[in-house]
């Protein structure tokens, strides 16, 4: 009688994208030299026949030569044995293991791992690898329900409830379960939140596409801004900006203040951006803003080319002009806008301070002026106080004031993101999470 002893199964995770669970490869065999054999065969061994079967050295000389039909006549010979002991039919089962792997017969190989693992003779440390190449093979031929099962069983094996969590939730979302998806989704995200973790950029991605696939829009920007949040891009930054002013109660009177931000946070907007940035600032009496979005338009490259390069150089010329006056006027302004019965002049009047980036100067206008009163909107000064101190580069006054804008119309909104704009990464951290 031959004791059968094998060495470790090795199971590789590589991570090859959401359509692909971690790779499974299989190890050779390893046994003991035979013993001699009495005549009823005892737990934990094997009889003579099989064993001269299954013989370690054989196999692996055969899985080497890429003999596999020889491998499988042999099981096949093997399991035609009368009365298998389960440990015999264990030994089989994980030669199953083994072909299939080697052959990408994921059937064969479910079906070894499944008997494997329900023999009670796997050992307690290979539980785990053996219950993740289950699932990773479920995952891999989209039985989702039964991946997330598996999965899950490795958690509760192991105690490790993170190594596998992310091809729990991706297994959701590829079987269409979006409800689920997102509710564990913002489960972990709350998660992280709390503990001060930055969420994975999959995860964050996935949250999207939960939102995306479902027509969840208040879920997809969830997830948007928090990509702007951890791993901003120019791209992340105008799908936010363009969303948050499809909502229903967004007011089109934050039309200027979404290119303001706009353009502090992206690299290059487009040429109708920069276009109609300049002419709206051009509309709200602020000509010097105007010029400096079509200076940024013709320095970007986008701007005096194509079939509109005639009307970008007729709006740039009148925003030239216009600045060059008040850049001329804007001190003699001051006296009539603190004579006025309101403080929209100093708000206006200070913000073309800050275009000038006389910062200091147009804060303290902008402040007198919500101090006087009689605004029509003092939140929208509010806002654009504080991402004057913002563009000042003074921070913590920039998020202090941004945490009191109030408004479902837009106004909150944008207040947000220029604290996620004020507490943003540096390129190179963010550039670095994206890539881990």
């Amino acid at each position: 009688m031959s004791k059968f002893r094998f060495a470790r199964t090795s199971l590789i995770v590589a991570a090859l994208g959401l359509n692909f669970a971690p790779a499974l490869l299989a190890g050779v065999h390893a046994a003991e030299k035979a013993a001699p054999a009495p005549e009823a065969p005892k737990p934990d061994s094997v009889r003579p026949e099989l064993f001269k079967l299954m013989d370690p050295a054989q196999i692996k000389e055969l899985m080497t030569a890429k003999n596999y039909a020889e491998v499988q006549s042999r099981i096949t010979q093997a399991e035609a044995l009368p009365n298998l002991t389960p440990y015999e039919v264990f030994v089989l089962n994980r030669m199953k293991v083994s072909l299939g792997s080697v052959t990408q017969n994921n059937a064969m190989t479910i079906q070894g791992l499944e008997a494997v693992l329900a023999s009670g003779k796997l050992p307690a440390a290979d539980q785990g690898d053996f219950i993740q190449a289950l699932g990773n093979l479920y995952y891999n031929t989209k039985d989702y329900p039964k991946a997330i099962a598996t999965f899950n069983k490795y958690a509760e094996v192991t105690g490790d409830a993170t190594k596998l969590r992310p091809y729990v939730l991706r297994a959701y979302y590829f079987n269409n379960d979006f409800a689920t998806a997102k509710a564990e989704l913002l489960k972990d995200l709350e998660a992280n939140t709390k503990a001060g973790k930055t969420p994975a950029l999959e995860e964050l991605q996935l949250l999207a596409n939960t939102g995306a696939k479902s027509k969840d829009t208040a879920t997809y920007l969830i997830a948007v801004e928090k990509l702007v949040q951890f791993y901003p891009t120019d791209d992340y930054w105008i799908d936010l900006l363009s969303r948050t002013q499809g909502k229903a109660t967004y007011s089109t009177r934050f039309a200027l203040d979404v290119y303001r931000l706009e353009k502090a946070a992206v690299s290059k907007m487009s040429q109708e951006d920069y276009m109609e940035m300049a002419e709206l600032a051009l509309l709200a009496g602020q000509p010097i803003e105007a010029k400096k979005a079509m200076d940024a338009g013709y320095a970007a490259g986008v701007l005096g080319t194509g079939g509109n390069a005639d009307k970008h150089k007729k709006i740039k010329a009148q925003a030239d002009k216009q600045a060059a006056d008040d850049v001329k006027n804007i001190a003699s302004g001051e006296a009539s806008a603190k004579k006025s019965k309101d403080g929209t002049g100093l708000v206006n009047l200070g913000y073309a301070y800050v275009t000038l980036e006389q910062f200091d100067k147009g804060i303290d206008l902008i402040q007198q002026g919500i101090a006087k009163g009689g605004l029509k909107n003092a939140d929208d000064a509010k806002l654009r106080l504080g991402y004057s101190y913002a563009m000042a580069g003074k921070k913590e006054e920039a998020i202090k004031v941004l945490e009191t804008v109030q408004g479902a119309d837009g106004r909150a909104d944008l207040a947000r993101y220029w604290i996620l704009w004020v507490n943003r990464p540096s390129t190179s951290a963010a550039a670095a999470s994206a890539a881990k």
